[in-house]
């Protein structure tokens, strides 16, 4: 893992399905490895669902954009609530030189402070199916990509083990 700390702006925008905007916050590019890239917000970095009023980091955060798969996942500082990493299942993040971009599909993996890991939003998933129109072989794919992650998370296999939180560490001791 390299960081030096200083790193190109990033915006990264979730959609829901059919461009309904969603999560958009800045990030800080730190680097990348085997696992994909990395960026990191830092305490007070504002989070904006939709047109809503930003969330502010309580603590610092950062972010891993797969190499391959169809999530986006998260590692927080402990000031930041009981969970520890959450990933979002989404479709392929799209890189561009700016910004990344993923459509969000509901179902979410967490890892809370006490070790225990749960699949999110099985409701709002089966509700946007019918709302939005999910096409059969997108459910199909998000539906494998939770199976997957919650195995990983569960099992601890990297990058849900020490990497995110070396990330994390080093991001947050550099200031």
């Amino acid at each position: 893992m390299t960081f030096s700390g200083v790193g190109v702006a990033i915006s990264v925008r979730y959609t829901k399905w059919g461009g309904k905007r969603h999560w958009r916050w800045s990030a800080e590019e730190l680097g990348s490895d085997r696992f994909g890239l990395w960026l990191g917000c830092r305490a007070g970095t504002e989070l904006r669902r939709g047109f809503e009023e930003p969330i502010v980091a309580v603590d610092d955060f950062v972010v891993l954009v797969p190499a391959a798969g169809r999530w986006i996942a998260a590692w927080y500082g402990p000031g930041e609530s009981e969970t520890a990493i959450y990933v979002d299942v989404t479709s392929e993040p799209v890189r561009h030189p700016d910004r990344v971009e993923a459509v969000d599909l509901d179902l979410d993996v967490v890892r809370l402070r006490d070790g225990s890991v749960r699949l999110l939003d099985e409701d709002e998933f089966e509700e946007h199916q019918v709302l939005y129109g999910y096409p059969a072989d997108e459910i199909a794919r998000a539906r494998a990509t939770a199976d997957e992650l919650l195995a990983m998370v569960a099992g601890r296999q990297e990058p849900f083990d020490n990497v995110g939180e070396a990330w994390l560490a080093s991001f947050s001791g550099n200031r």
